[in-house]
């Protein structure tokens, strides 16, 4: 079982930067595939917007997010960070992080059906 608590959102202008946080807890995170998802309105479907391999050395954004949004791990702090730059309106959402056990260590994972494990979500809210 791995417990995810995401944070580091809040109400920001456009243009502005946000670095988000997920810890997990445990001691098998270097087992898990990340990733961030969002979800832009309520029932709609949760969209990914980044992933990262089991060792970080893989990732993936998908591209309305390249170039602004930056994926990481720090695997000794069981911690997958997602640094956000030239925030846009269309970015407003909230974030959830989510793990999946899988065995490839470099292997990059973007289907939602990969992951096991969701965070509650963060808020992030960009005006304009």
């Amino acid at each position: 079982q791995v417990q995810l608590a995401e944070s580091g959102g809040g109400l920001v202008q456009a243009g502005d930067s946000l670095r988000l946080s997920c810890a997990a807890s445990g001691r098998t995170f270097s087992r898990y595939a990340m990733a961030w998802f969002r979800r832009q309105a309520p029932g709609k479907e949760r969209e990914i917007v980044a992933a990262i391999s089991r060792s970080g050395g893989g990732t993936y954004s998908v591209e309305s997010v390249k170039g602004r949004f930056t994926i990481s791990r720090d695997n000794a702090k069981n911690t997958v960070y997602l640094q956000m730059n030239g925030l846009k309106p269309g970015d407003t959402a909230v974030y959830f992080c989510a793990a999946g056990r899988v065995p490839n260590v470099e292997d990059v994972y973007s289907s939602p059906s990969i992951y096991d494990y969701w965070g509650q979500g963060t808020q992030v809210t960009v005006s304009s």
